[in-house]
């Protein structure tokens, strides 16, 4: 019996059981490989990390996608940064105001490579609204002169070619990037092996953002199970302002509950973060 394992640095091992292995090769940034398992459908793994599976990738997906556009009143223009894989956008593309979405992803591997092999992420690719550039996020936010009204940073762990991706610099940028009542929503680390990354994640929103905050999520193939994205806005309060009732198709997590609970900290969390949560 074969298996496909990510070695958590905390000591922590998960694994799937392997039918076949896809795909293998090796980028100018990093390791990519596609395998197909036994249970959870295909698995997308960067550097030996997994990044997707089918079986549970509509959860993160679906939070990081739906609740920023479920509170900004007209998302029309929406950027990607990461999110290779395309799921993100795939959910993005669901909310009818949304005219272009722009997705930034200085990996090309990856993108290829779930095309071809994870195309229940990567159709989105061929939708006319996508924008679909092959280049470095950070230098991006810092050069680009567009404005969009809900930012996702949908990025690896903090290591390799994501490190800048938590920076002070690159969040200073991307406040340049943003409408007047902009959203921005990015990977927020493990709950409970990432304390100090979280800390150090929503100290760089606050100072820049009046509204500030951290939601949850939980998820099968990422370390601990409980998982977060981090919010910040210039004007929009994320459960005060979102849009009940809107029709958006078939969920597989999300739904109106779901989004005002996720923001519902566990009291070792709160406690952890408080100083920094303003919403």
């Amino acid at each position: 019996m074969s298996w496909i394992q990510e070695t958590y640095k905390e000591g922590l091992r998960f694994g799937l059981e392997l039918k076949a292995q896809l795909f293998s090769g090796q980028s100018d940034f990093q390791k990519v490989e596609i395998f197909e398992s036994t249970k959870h459908g295909r698995v997308l793994l960067n550097d030996d990390c997994f990044m997707l599976c089918e079986r549970d990738e509509r959860i993160y997906h679906e939070m990081m996608a739906h609740v920023p556009l479920s509170v900004h009143p007209n998302p029309r223009k929406v950027l990607i940064i990461g999110g290779g894989d395309g799921g993100t956008a795939r959910e993005v593309l669901r909310h009818s105001t949304v005219e272009k979405c722009t997705l930034v992803e200085i990996d090309k591997m990856v993108v290829d490579a779930c095309r071809e092999f994870i195309p229940s992420t990567a159709k989105v690719f061929d939708d006319p609204r996508m924008e679909t550039r092959i280049e470095d996020g950070l230098a991006f936010a810092k050069n680009s002169q567009e404005k969009f009204d809900v930012i996702l940073v949908d990025s690896t762990d903090p290591s390799g070619p994501a490190l800048s991706l938590f920076d002070h610099q690159f969040y200073a940028d991307l406040t340049q990037r943003l409408t007047d009542n902009g959203i921005i929503v990015a990977q927020g680390e493990s709950v409970f092996y990432e304390t100090e990354m979280q800390s150090k994640l929503l100290s760089i929103t606050s100072s820049l953002f009046p509204l500030t905050g951290i939601f949850n999520f939980t998820n099968m193939t990422y370390p601990g199970g409980l998982w977060s994205f981090t919010w910040a806005s210039k004007a929009l309060h994320p459960i005060k302002d979102l849009r009940a009732g809107l029709k958006l198709g078939p969920m597989f997590y999300y739904n109106e509950d779901v989004h005002r609970s996720a923001f519902n900290l566990p009291q070792f969390q709160k406690d952890a973060l408080a100083k920094w949560i303003k919403i």
